[in-house]
């Protein structure tokens, strides 16, 4: 066991635990199946609790006569109705700090339909809140607006929850003022998770000290509590607000946000700006008496999108190493942003290594040549022996000759493990387990939806906003790239971006597991979209007292396929 991962092998069974952000990835192997074999049933124990619960499942092998969608009757103890995959992820519903101990156990079924448990493995893991306490945390949004389990806290209706979100779904600049007030208690925090823990945690700790004072990026920013922090801290802000396309002050202001920001810092503190493409930084820097001290970067607008309802990340970094650098872009960019390609800044990647800490580089844009951020994108691509991860919005828009784009094209005929979600249009391009491509409209649960799980609201503004690309998450050469940069040669061009390279299997493992997530969510909605009518899912029984032409694991163990990498990936 090592601090982010724990194996352990008991019989037939091998069970692998990978730390997540508040969340754990659990791979499960079987050496040889039996043909009564019907899935894993998992159970938790919590840090400090005595004994295990069993995680529950939505799918059964059989409904109540009320049907799968009845009151009461949506989730299933795994003891009862097994998991029938090789990798689950658990998110707590309440995440807490601390050690949890899980236990695997295969379950077979009796010719009477009824489970009876086999071979069981049992491992523990830390799923501390802190990647690199004193240098790195990193948070990511939940996502899940359009999911099941937002609707059965938040939205019963499935329709769209108009006390939550601007009718428009927000996105813009400064407005027009919505009020969340009247949402449902919690709703905020728990779709932002720990991005916006991480946002408004910066916040609050610069409001409540004033010896701290705040540099702040901004690209979208309609979210008011955001907007509301920034006027509380008066001259203690400094603000580069973008004003490209939509963003230009006749479309977007200076209502609201940018007069109330002139007002309480000063007009010489407030600037609007789009270097020579975007102003697309989402990046707060605090000093203390001065001296940079924290900085906060990622994909995350401050915005009803950014954290309501996009899949976004968000990292902050402590220490005057890195939160220096920024701050000298910030200098840079609020003096005389259009010359900043050809500043020093902008012709190298800059290395930051702490003690006891991971390499992180950073790539600062724009610059006169792409290929300087994006050929080590690439070539880690490229390079990877193992896997890929990727979550990048707008790759499609990019040309299909861009270094980062080609790369991505280029996996479908290689064997290693590869998942990807990008935005296609008005779609998702989702990279299916078999390397096909799947669609999946904004609206992908609201038609076709099979029972036992009911529809979903969807609608544009839901969708996938990350950037980053993870390679060889479990190999010692692992490497996440991350940050606000589409990953584009024209964005790296002209668009005022970051991109972020950090060499570490731990944080690595932390993005691959938020990439499957987001990819497992939407690749279920790709299937219901191209479902031609509707009908129930049920786990499979054993072929030999069912219609079915196989087991349900047969597609696992066929050689050199996509779910065989899978299987086997997550669990050794």
């Amino acid at each position: 066991m090592n601090d982010y991962t724990n194996s352990v092998t008991a019989g037939s069974l091998t069970l692998k635990l990978w730390r997540g952000e508040r969340m754990c990835l659990l791979g499960m192997d079987v050496a040889t199946p039996e043909d009564d074999f019907v899935g894993f049933s998992i159970e938790v124990k919590r840090p400090g609790s005595s004994s295990f619960l069993p995680l529950r499942n939505r799918l059964a092998f059989a409904y109540p006569a009320a049907g799968p969608s009845a009151a009461g009757a949506k989730q299933f103890s795994s003891l009862e109705a097994p998991f029938q995959t090789f990798r689950w992820v658990h998110f707590p519903q309440s995440p807490q700090p601390g050690i949890y101990t899980y236990r695997v156990t295969k379950q077979h079924m009796k010719t009477d339909g009824t489970c009876t448990p086999g071979d069981s493995a049992t491992a523990t893991i830390s799923l501390d809140d802190q990647l690199y306490g004193g240098f790195l945390n990193v948070g990511f949004t939940r996502g899940y607006a359009s999911s099941q389990a937002f609707n059965e806290q938040f939205n019963p209706t499935g329709k769209a929850p108009a006390l939550i979100f601007p009718k428009e779904g927000g996105g813009g600049q400064f407005g027009p003022a919505f009020d969340k007030s009247k949402a449902p208690a919690g709703v905020y925090p728990w779709l932002g998770f720990e991005a916006y823990e991480l946002i408004f945690g910066i916040l609050h700790e610069v409001a409540t000290d004033p010896t701290l004072t705040l540099d702040a990026f901004v690209y979208d920013l309609d979210e008011p509590d955001i907007i509301a922090a920034f006027v509380s801290l008066g001259s203690r802000l400094r603000i580069l607000i973008d004003n490209s396309g939509t963003h230009l002050p006749k479309t977007s202001g200076p209502s609201q946000g940018e007069t109330a920001f002139v007002k309480s810092a000063g007009r010489a503190n407030v600037k609007r700006t789009h270097f020579n493409g975007l102003q697309h930084n989402k990046v707060l820097i605090v000093k203390r008496n001065g001296t940079p001290t924290k900085v906060l970067c990622g994909s995350t607008n401050f915005s009803f999108n950014g954290l309501y309802l996009q899949a976004n990340n968000a990292l902050v970094f402590e220490g005057p190493e890195m939160a220096g650098l920024f701050e000298q872009y910030f200098d840079q960019a609020f003096q005389l942003p259009t010359s900043f390609a050809k500043d020093p800044l902008a012709a190298k990647w800059h290395l930051i290594q702490p003690p006891n800490a991971p390499a992180v580089q950073v790539c600062l844009s724009p610059h006169t040549d792409p290929t300087l951020s994006l050929s080590p994108v690439a070539s880690a691509i490229d390079q990877a022996t193992s896997s890929v991860f990727f979550a990048i919005a707008f790759l499609y828009q990019s040309s299909t000759t861009g270094l980062v784009r080609s790369a991505v094209d280029r996996l479908t005929n290689k064997p290693l493990f590869s998942y990807g979600i990008s935005d296609k249009g008005a779609s998702l391009q989702v990279k299916k387990p078999d390397g096909t491509d799947g669609i999946v409209p904004f609206a992908y649960l609201q038609k076709n939806t099979a029972p036992p799980f009911s529809a979903e609201w969807g609608g544009p503004g839901i969708h996938e906003h990350n950037k980053f690309v993870v390679t060889d998450f479990n190999l010692p050469t692992a490497k996440v790239f991350t940050g606000s940069s589409n990953l584009s040669e024209s964005g790296e061009k002209g668009n005022g971006d970051h991109l972020i390279m950090i060499q570490d299997p731990r944080v690595a493992t932390s993005y691959a597991i938020q990439a499957i997530l987001i990819f497992d969510h939407l690749h279920f909605a790709s299937k219901m979209n191209a479902l031609k009518k509707t009908t129930t899912l049920t786990l499979q029984k054993p072929v030999k007292f069912s219609k079915a032409p196989q087991t349900w694991f047969a597609r696992f163990y066929k050689p050199n396929s996509q779910l065989e990498h899978d299987r086997t990936l997550f669990s050794h």
